[in-house]
């Protein structure tokens, strides 16, 4: 196995140097923008708005970093919810596995925690109606609210290994603003992965009837977030890794 994870590596660093792999890339995800290629994909039955190739890239940074609370923002079919709810049952499941004991789901300390402005009846009754709710909790209300904030900071001060995703509101102001609100709350050696980063590598034209676009969006917030705080470091060697990723230089990983 390591002689194989060395050479995974070594793909790895390849990608990052291959321009013509990078705008194959690039050139797929101009292409499939238009045509909503990201959302013909579902999690166990619920609709997800993501690329498979940012979907695996989540578990498996779940399944290394083993968190006990996941902390999202946007929600709206739960798919992205339901993904983090369904790798946590499997570390809990492994962990049963190990220790030949037996775990009830509805004992289990680790859950994600998503926060919308407006979860839709639709949405909400199919999430707490899954095979994965118990591990689920839900917060309607502006992400960057301060009553939402204060909220979301005393449930995760009862957890130790926590992991972000921020997929909501896609301006600069917004996104900046959750990343002061929730990067923090990111264990070391864990991430803060914001969404939506392509957007500043997209035509402005893309997003005609949207508040954001090149200049204006997750990552220039990222930029500007990084430059006050490296204790923040862009793992480049997962955009290098998937190629296609609605998130370059949004894997951020605490390193101090």
């Amino acid at each position: 196995m390591n002689e194989f994870q060395n050479e995974v590596a070594d793909r790895i660093a390849a990608n990052g140097l291959d321009r013509v792999m990078i705008e194959a890339g690039q050139e797929f995800m101009r292409a499939t923008t238009v045509t909503k290629y990201s959302y013909n994909f579902a999690v166990l039955g619920r609709p997800i708005i993501q690329y498979p190739q940012d979907m695996v890239a989540i578990q498996e940074l779940i399944w290394d970093i083993k968190p006990d609370l996941i902390i999202e923002t946007g929600i709206a079919h739960g798919g992205s919810l339901i993904l983090s709810a369904s790798m946590l049952a499997l570390l809990d499941m492994a962990n049963a596995i190990e220790s030949g004991t037996t775990i009830n789901p509805k004992e289990s300390r680790r859950k994600v925690l998503g926060i919308d402005i407006d979860i839709r009846a639709h949405n909400r009754a199919a999430i707490e109606a899954h095979p994965m709710a118990s591990r689920i909790q839900m917060i309607q209300g502006s992400s960057i609210a301060s009553e939402i904030i204060e909220e979301v900071h005393a449930i995760a001060a009862q957890y130790d290994r926590i992991l972000v995703f921020l997929d909501s509101n896609h301006t600069h102001d917004h996104v900046l603003a959750e990343l002061e609100a929730y990067a923090s709350l990111t264990s070391k050696g864990s991430y803060c992965v914001v969404f939506d980063t392509i957007v500043e590598d997209m035509p402005k034209e893309m997003f005609p009837e949207r508040p954001w676009g090149p200049g204006n969006n997750p990552k220039t917030a990222v930029w500007e977030y990084l430059n006050m705080h490296p204790e923040f470091e862009i793992d480049t060697s997962i955009q290098h890794k998937l190629l296609i990723t609605v998130a370059p230089d949004g894997y951020l990983k605490r390193v101090k």
